[in-house]
């Protein structure tokens, strides 16, 4: 069988790191690499070991031995790259969040749905057994919370793509779309929410935190900061049963689940089958199938995601 193969578009640390997950998939290899500056792409071409280089994101695409594209540029290019990718037929993992817009993402969609390609955000804790096997136990009962934080202490710096607006810079964006993804896959789309934070000086939000309101009094207790080192754990409560995800919940190598009538249980992750082997298996997979969608990161899920933090961005101001 003929190896399924990637084009990467961007040479920043996230494109090393998946592009290094590719590599180490059998099955897989990438094919070449693409960016505006030709010798950074030149340089993690051969890296990886692919055979094509280029300065362009465009001709990236454009190349006939490309099966799918990986955006890995700041979230604002993302719809410039995807939708040459598109265009040129080929399957796309788009890095979350989906685009720095609601506009951009849901023309991102549209594109992708006509043109009948297969399009996916890369939210690769989704992927992760473990959190999969938390969204999938029934031993839970009714869940009715989940609490969740990620952030750090991120230098200040106007021109770093997470002070900077055009650059889709932001807290809630880079970090908070975790806590709120893992609500969302547990909980659904929320009916409400209440946010505070602050901003920075570029007027990107540094800190968010608040509530997503469920029916029922359930809820997720969310705070994203580029300002303090928070605990960047989880925790998951149902009407029987308690999961207590360690830093860094987004991609975790254990979990303990813990209940009034049962012997706590720690479950371990397989080194070799983290988020990023399982979404770049979907994505081949999908496109082996003729899917033009995934089951597993829908993208109207996507959408409401751009959506609510949208949402909670604008009570910060």
């Amino acid at each position: 069988m003929r190896e399924f193969t990637w084009g990467i578009a961007a040479t920043g640390g996230i494109a090393r790191t998946v592009g290094a997950a590719i590599a180490a998939e059998p099955g897989m290899r990438v094919g070449a690499v693409g960016s505006r500056d030709l010798a950074r792409a030149q340089a993690l071409a051969s890296t990886l070991e692919a055979e094509s280089a280029y300065g362009s994101y465009e001709r990236l695409c454009a190349d006939p031995a490309i099966d799918a594209v990986y955006v890995a540029t700041p979230h604002a290019q993302h719809l410039q790259v995807a939708e040459a990718a598109i265009a040129a037929g080929k399957a796309v993992l788009c890095e979350k969040p989906l685009a720095a817009t609601v506009d951009d993402a849901e023309k991102m969609v549209r594109l992708a749905r006509e043109a009948g390609v297969f399009l996916m955000e890369a939210m690769w804790m989704r992927f992760n057994p473990l959190i999969q096997q938390i969204a999938a136990d029934p031993r839970f009962g009714e869940l009715r919370s989940v609490q969740a934080t990620f952030g750090f202490a991120a230098p200040y710096d106007p021109a770093h793509r997470l002070w900077a607006q055009e650059l889709g810079g932001g807290a809630l964006l880079d970090l908070g779309i975790y806590p709120f993804s893992l609500a969302q896959l547990l909980l659904g789309t929320p009916s409400g929410l209440s946010f505070t934070g602050s901003l920075a000086p570029t007027g990107v939000d540094a800190e968010a935190a608040g509530t997503l309101l469920y029916p029922g009094g359930r809820h997720a207790l969310v705070a994203a900061s580029l300002l303090g080192n928070y605990p960047n754990m989880a925790s998951v409560v149902g009407t029987q049963m308690r999961a207590d995800i360690p830093a860094p919940f987004w991609a975790p190598k254990r979990i303990l689940l813990t209940g009034p009538s049962m012997e706590p249980e720690e479950h371990v992750l397989d080194p070799a089958d983290n988020g990023y082997a399982g979404e770049l298996r979907e994505v081949r997979a999908a496109t082996a199938e003729g899917r033009t969608e995934s089951s597993i990161m829908p993208l109207d899920e996507s959408l409401a995601m751009m959506g609510l933090l949208a949402d909670a961005r604008r009570q910060l101001t």
